[in-house]
């Protein structure tokens, strides 16, 4: 008894589990239709940007207009060129601010030592000029009572040979010699007391240049470092600065002094929608062409605009393999809700079809000859001449009527379905 149980047991599992499969396949097999449409069909290249003012006001630091048209001062005046400036700080970004009202402070570290470098090397300057001067009018006093003691011998000569003009000729001859030798040395000390107050003038006017130079180089200097204190040229908005890199540039950052943007001040009342659209796709982008827009801070919101701009060059973007080309979409009217730097999506709508017959591409299968064809609910196997496509759907110029039922994934027994439309072979064939 016990064993015809167990058997009877054993009998009831296999069919409740053949009754289980049978009825999984026949749920997975459940076949999936989907209506072919005819309407409104648009081709698109969809991108995420970022919003950014269409114009704005840029935050400078100071200009570094010190280099070699200044001379003297060692090579400090030439370095300058070549030195970063580094954001101490600077007010959160989203701020509002006032012309005039603080923005960003700079790091003076650096250049005030130069600072005191400079002042010290102007103080050698004047030093030099004003010991210049004092040894000048030394030598030429000196100089000048040479050149009046001499006068003084000259005379006195002169007077000699007078009274001795009833000696013998011999000692009137020493007299001339005496004289004309006298006359000799006073010429040459006025000779040289005139080429040391050329080489004199020479010399001062040298370190003269020398210190004026270094004047003004300390006082461009000291002008360059009050300009430190970054203050906004206009009311607005404060937004920080990007670098090529996509940082923004805050407390800490550097800033090249060939790129002096610290901050923006962006005009909200126009907005531009800036995204990157791949090599590949480029070609499709056409200025004037419609966009459709949502931010990703508003999802309850449509906006749309018009492509404004587009870049000539590409560039090679952080993650990404292929060159990008900048497009800039200007949003159509204003809104007082959008601030720069907000996410957006954005559909460039490339060109439309009001009355076009479409599928979903998965519907589309191809064999080894590469003919599309779909599958029909109606046991048909059906060759299709395809169009443009989208992101998710493709025109059927010919091989589909609106309203009819195809497979969304293949069916099972495909041999069994009938094949349609092999005229249009030669046509697909012949638009390759």
């Amino acid at each position: 008894m016990k064993r015809i149980l167990i058997i009877g047991g054993v009998v009831v599992a296999i069919v409740a589990l053949f009754v289980f499969n049978n009825l999984t396949s026949k749920k997975g097999n459940t076949n999936s239709y989907i209506e072919v449409k005819k309407g409104l069909f648009e081709i698109t290249v969809t991108n995420s940007g970022e919003l950014v003012a269409e114009k704005s006001i840029d935050v400078k630091g100071p200009e570094i207009g010190m280099g070699s048209d200044h001379g003297g001062g060692g090579d400090h005046g030439h370095d300058m060129h070549a030195m970063d400036l580094k954001i101490q700080d600077i007010v959160p970004e989203g701020t509002i601010v006032k012309e005039g009202d603080y923005i960003a402070q700079l790091d003076r570290s650096t250049y005030s030592n130069t600072l005191k470098d400079e002042i010290e090397t102007l103080k050698t300057y004047q030093n030099n000029v004003d010991m210049k001067i004092l040894d000048t009018a030394v030598v030429l006093t000196n100089q000048r009572d040479d050149i009046r003691n001499q006068r003084y011998v000259v005379e006195e000569a002169g007077l000699t040979l007078a009274q001795s003009k009833f000696e013998p000729p011999a000692t009137i001859r020493q007299s001339e010699i005496a004289l004309d030798k006298a006359k000799r040395t006073l010429t040459q000390k006025i000779k040289s007391y005139s080429l040391y107050v050329a080489q004199s003038k020479a010399d001062l006017s040298h370190q003269k240049l020398h210190l004026t130079r270094q004047t003004r180089l300390v006082g461009d200097l000291q002008s360059f470092i009050e300009k430190f204190t970054i203050n906004a040229p206009a009311s607005g908005m404060v937004i920080y600065k990007k670098d090529r890199n996509g940082n923004k540039r805050k407390a800490g950052s550097t800033v090249n002094p060939f790129d002096r943007v610290i901050a923006t001040l962006p005009d909200l009342s126009s907005m531009i929608s800036k995204v990157y659209v791949n090599e590949i796709e480029i070609s499709k982008v056409k200025s004037g062409q419609k966009v459709n827009i949502k931010v990703d801070a508003f999802p309850e919101k449509a906006y749309t605009g018009t492509v404004y701009t587009i870049a000539n060059i590409g560039e090679q973007l952080p993650n990404s393999d292929s060159k990008m080309f900048e497009v800039q979409i200007k949003i159509d009217g204003s809104d007082p809700t959008l601030r720069p730097t907000m996410t957006t999506g954005n559909k460039l709508i490339i060109r439309t079809y009001n009355d076009a017959v479409y599928i979903p591409t998965e519907c589309v299968q191809t064999g080894s000859d590469s003919i599309p064809f779909v599958y029909g609910k109606n046991k048909t196997k059906e060759i299709v001449k395809l169009g443009e496509s989208n992101e998710k759907n493709v025109i059927v110029e010919n091989g589909l009527e609106p309203g009819a039922l195809i497979y969304l994934i293949p069916p099972q027994n495909p041999e069994n379905f009938k094949l349609v439309g092999a005229d249009l072979i030669p046509l697909i064939k012949a638009h390759r």
